[in-house]
């Protein structure tokens, strides 16, 4: 048994759920579940949560936390999602040298799910790795994302995991976290909906074929002196 009687497999449903909820590390969502379950944890109790029970225990503690981020972390807590970080949905990465593909940048997509784009920057499981240019494109590396530990910034040890990238792609980042990407050399992008990573991997394909917006002329190297007439950039 683990810390404060958990199993492991239930340790790290607990874990992995409290990566989808926002600003909760494991110690708090444990906290949260004995308020509503009692102790010991077991897979049994967790089997009987509702959403209702995790919104009201802990003085309303997730009350206010959007529906799609409760069912993932239900599912992981109920044990209907995977818990292994090395998802079986995904392709192996592709041996890359620096090098191998002129005028390429380098884009991390967060993920929590097989080849999706499904990830906060704060709670996603994964970042998938892709090198990119306007004619190729390849996933190089899946890197689980770093979790919470005593006296670590989650949100800054996570940007500089990506110190080697040029994009970031998320569904959703805060203003602090995402200042903390930027000063990483970072630039995040926000895709509210989500998607399949490899559409929007050759969205950015298409973009770097055409003529990039400044931001992305700058990110790549190909800013212009035309870029000096530009007042506003698209956020």
């Amino acid at each position: 048994m683990g810390a404060q009687g958990l199993s492991r497999e239930v340790a790290l449903r607990i874990g992995l759920a409290a990566r989808m909820l926002p600003d909760t590390d494991s110690a708090q969502l444990v906290a949260t579940l004995v308020m509503a379950l009692g102790m010991p944890l077991s897979d049994e109790k967790l089997s009987q949560l509702t959403v209702r029970n995790l919104r009201e225990a802990d003085d309303g503690r997730f009350g206010d936390v959007a529906m799609p981020a409760l069912k993932s972390a239900m599912d992981y807590l109920w044990g209907k999602a995977c818990v292994e970080v090395d998802d079986p949905a995904l392709p192996k990465p592709v041996p890359y040298r620096e090098g191998d593909m002129p005028g390429s940048i380098r884009v991390a997509i967060a993920s929590n799910n097989a080849e999706k784009l499904d990830g906060h920057f704060g709670s996603c499981i994964r970042f998938l790795i892709y090198q990119v240019s306007s004619d190729d494109a390849r996933l190089v590396e899946v890197r689980r994302a770093g979790t919470d530990g005593v006296g670590i910034d989650k949100n800054a040890e996570r940007a500089e995991q990506l110190r080697d990238c040029q994009l970031l792609c998320v569904v959703s980042i805060g203003g602090p976290a995402a200042a903390k990407v930027v000063k990483a050399g970072v630039h995040p992008i926000k895709y509210p909906h989500g998607g399949e990573a490899q559409v929007i991997v050759a969205e950015l394909q298409r973009v770097l074929t055409g003529s990039p917006p400044p931001w992305l002329a700058r990110v790549t190297g190909r800013a212009s002196d035309l870029e000096r007439f530009v007042v506003a950039e698209e956020s």
